[in-house]
């Protein structure tokens, strides 16, 4: 069964990602500039209302990939915070200004998000050697999926890379997550070209097609028919 993970900006975004079929909700405030940490309270409330699994953005600005100490300890602190209210997951990647994996801070987050799933999200896709970039996480058992769109700004131009990044990441704890571009129409063939096993979906099932809108019930609905042809 291929999983549907759909992003929410606020409690009614998660409700309706629940009530209309997805498996997984990742949860981000600032959709427009790529998703940051949304707040307390909308974490808490969003916790109370729905019981599929919410992975929730750490991010603290949206400027790059790169964070300073300051950053980190802010990072930490959010870390911390989503695990005393319950979430699943959390979702994060950092890189050197050399677009290189900053893994000493990537392993100061790992080591305070305890045993919540670990997203490193598309800040994979700005690392200058992706091959390289995978080595890495792969050492990293509490990783469990990478959020990827092969590189490039719509997920079906990269469909090459997430063929190749899939085949890599057979019989390990990696799961590569799919998003950015994916549509309703588009979906069906990228699954049966890549082999991926998990998507993840924003503007592609709101209303009108854009990011600020509301999640759409019809369109849920369709791509769902279209996730259940493939099981």
């Amino acid at each position: 069964m291929i999983k549907l993970e759909v992003i929410s900006t606020c409690v009614q975004d998660a409700i309706d990602a629940e009530q209309f079929g997805a498996n997984r909700i990742e949860l981000v405030t600032g959709i427009k500039e790529g998703g940051v940490t949304p707040s307390f309270g909308t974490i808490r409330q969003v916790m109370q209302h729905v019981t599929i699994p919410v992975h929730v953005m750490i991010r603290p600005h949206s400027r790059s990939f790169c964070y300073s100490e300051t950053d980190v300890e802010t990072m930490i602190e959010d870390i911390k915070m989503v695990k005393d209210l319950g979430a699943q997951g959390v979702v994060f990647g950092a890189l050197t200004n050399q677009k290189e994996i900053d893994v000493k801070i990537l392993e100061r987050l790992i080591s305070v998000s305890g045993s919540l799933q670990i997203t490193f999200h598309r800040a994979f896709d700005e690392t200058n050697d992706m091959s390289e970039a995978l080595r890495i996480i792969k050492q990293y058992r509490s990783i469990t999926r990478i959020l990827t769109s092969g590189g490039r700004n719509s997920v079906l131009d990269g469909k090459e890379r997430v063929q190749e990044l899939v085949k890599q990441t057979i019989d390990t704890h990696l799961t590569i997550l799919a998003g950015s571009g994916l549509t309703i129409e588009t979906v069906k063939e990228f699954i049966a070209n890549t082999g991926v096993q998990e998507v993840h979906f924003g503007s592609g099932v709101r209303c009108n097609g854009q990011s600020l809108e509301q999640i759409e019930k019809k369109k849920m609905s369709l791509l769902l028919k279209q996730l259940q042809d493939l099981s």
